[in-house]
C-alpha cells in the first residue's frame, strides 16, 4: 500500500473532509508531495512501512498550510520564476542544434532534467524554510540546466541573478535537497557548479 492509498482509505472510511492533493499517481506531477515521518516524499510512490503500526504525515515544510496536507505553493513558484526557467533562444540559431550524445554539455544537463516541481527539495531545505529570499534548490537546479545550454541567450543574465542576493551563497550544503529528491536529482551539485561558473567560464568546468 502506498501512502496515497492510505490517505484515500482514511478519507473514504474515517474523515471525508481530510484535505490532500494528488493527480497523476505516476510520479510525474509532484502534487502529492508531503512528509512521511519527517521525510519529504511523493505519496503516490512511497510505500507505507510494513513494520510500523503508526506513521506521521505532515504537509510540505517551508510553505503556508491551507488545510491538513494542502499547502500554498506560491512562494515556491515565485522563486522558480526568478531564474527565467525557460530557454531563451539565441538569435543566430536558424537550424536545430545538434549536440552529440557524449558531449560534455549533455553530460551536465541530462542528469538534472527530470525535475517535476514537486517541492520535496524545497521542503527539505532548512534555508528555504527559514528565509523567503532564498531562490531554493529546485530553481537553482533549473538555472544550472539553462546556463549550461549552448542554445540559450540568457545564460549570463541568469547566472548573475542566481549568484546575487538570495542565490547560491545562501546554500549551506546540508544536502537535504539531494537526499530527498524523488527523481534522484542532485540540486546541491547544480549549486556547486553555479558557484564555480561565477568565477570561471563554464567551458573550463570539469563536470564534477
Amino acid at each position: 500500500m502506498m501512502v496515497l492509498d492510505l490517505l484515500l482509505a482514511i478519507q473514504r472510511e474515517h474523515d471525508a473532509a481530510l484535505g490532500f492533493r494528488f493527480s497523476c499517481r505516476v510520479a510525474m506531477c509532484g502534487t502529492c508531495t508531503l512528509r512521511l515521518d519527517g521525510r519529504s516524499v511523493l505519496a503516490c510512490q512511497t510505500p507505507v512501512p510494513r513494520d510500523r503500526d503508526t506513521v506521521r504525515l505532515d504537509p510540505v515544510a517551508g510553505l503556508p498550510v491551507l488545510r491538513d496536507l494542502v499547502v500554498d505553493t506560491t512562494a515556491f513558484w515565485e522563486e522558480w520564476a526568478r531564474v527565467t526557467p525557460y530557454l531563451v533562444p539565441r538569435d543566430d540559431l536558424t537550424e536545430p542544434a545538434v549536440i552529440r550524445p557524449d558531449a560534455k554539455e549533455r553530460q551536465l544537463i541530462d542528469p538534472a532534467l527530470d525535475c517535476i516541481g514537486c517541492g520535496a527539495c524545497y521542503s527539505s531545505c532548512a534555508v528555504s524554510a527559514g528565509s523567503r529570499d532564498f531562490i531554493g534548490p529546485a530553481a537553482l537546479n533549473r538555472a544550472m540546466v539553462l546556463v549550461a545550454d549552448s542554445r540559450d541567450a540568457a545564460g549570463e543574465e541568469r547566472l548573475a541573478a542566481v549568484t546575487g542576493e538570495g542565490g547560491v551563497d545562501r546554500c549551506h550544503y546540508v544536502y537535504g535537497c539531494s537526499a530527498q529528491c524523488p527523481k534522484g536529482l542532485d540540486p546541491a551539485q547544480a549549486i556547486r557548479r553555479l558557484r564555480r561558473w561565477r568565477l570561471r567560464p563554464r567551458s573550463s568546468d570539469d563536470g564534477r
